[in-house]
């Protein structure tokens, strides 16, 4: 594990009932470049954290990981990062149900890492998928969303995904109209849907609108 990988924690609670591992997107750079604390796309995953540790009302640990290098390293991916944070957590929380909510590269490691035993679901926001990418998530609900004028990480592509893993989870897919990828001008949208998901799945709190619509049944929903 390359050690530059770090943990930055958004609440704590001493009696947590979950825990949520917030991932951050970004750009692949040469010669393996470290992540930055001030970069957009980990700044873009702070207010995402706290609206989350909000929402949980003191009974989420809200932690987000800083990964080793920038963009998708195939000798030591994201993925191999969540793992590690994973362990690192479990040792430090004890095994408390997960939920994993990345974005875009974030949104990839969230989907692939989906399988690891403490994480219960995922959410996956303008995931950056490949057409080759399989994991099987075993019964845990998982959450898509996704910006219809995303030119960075194809919708289609995002919405191949969620066919390939509703073959064994359940899986919602919400589209957002007009959403562009750094998740700016509906920004809302995509912060409500992430809270709402973890809240429905780790603590069992009932939601409302479109993330109500897909747990309740409904496969894919446009806002």
């Amino acid at each position: 594990m390359d050690a530059t990988a770090r943990l930055i924690t958004t609440r704590a609670p001493r009696k947590a009932e979950g825990l949520v591992l917030v991932l951050h997107g970004g750009g692949a750079r040469r010669d393996s470049t470290m992540v930055s604390p001030t970069q957009l796309s980990v700044l873009r995953m702070v207010p995402i954290a706290r609206r989350i540790a909000r929402a949980g009302r003191g009974r989420l640990v809200v932690v987000r990981l800083l990964n080793s290098v920038r963009g998708w390293d195939t000798r030591h991916t994201p993925v191999d990062d969540v793992r590690w944070a994973l362990g690192e957590l479990g040792e430090q929380y004890g095994e408390l149900p997960t939920c994993l909510v990345g974005h875009s590269l974030g949104g990839r490691a969230a989907l692939l890492a989906g399988d690891q035993p403490a994480v219960r679901s995922v959410v996956a926001l303008n995931p950056w998928v490949q057409s080759t990418d399989r994991v099987d998530l075993a019964g845990r609900p998982t959450l898509i969303v996704h910006g219809t004028e995303d030119r960075i990480a194809d919708p289609r592509r995002s919405a191949a995904m969620a066919e390939r893993l509703a073959r064994t989870a359940p899986v919602g897919y919400l589209r957002v109209t007009g959403g562009r990828h750094a998740m700016l001008s509906h920004r809302n949208v995509f912060e409500q849907a992430a809270s709402d998901f973890v809240r429905a799945t780790l603590l069992d709190v009932r939601p409302t609108g479109a993330v109500a619509d897909l747990l309740g049944g409904q496969d894919v929903v446009t806002v």
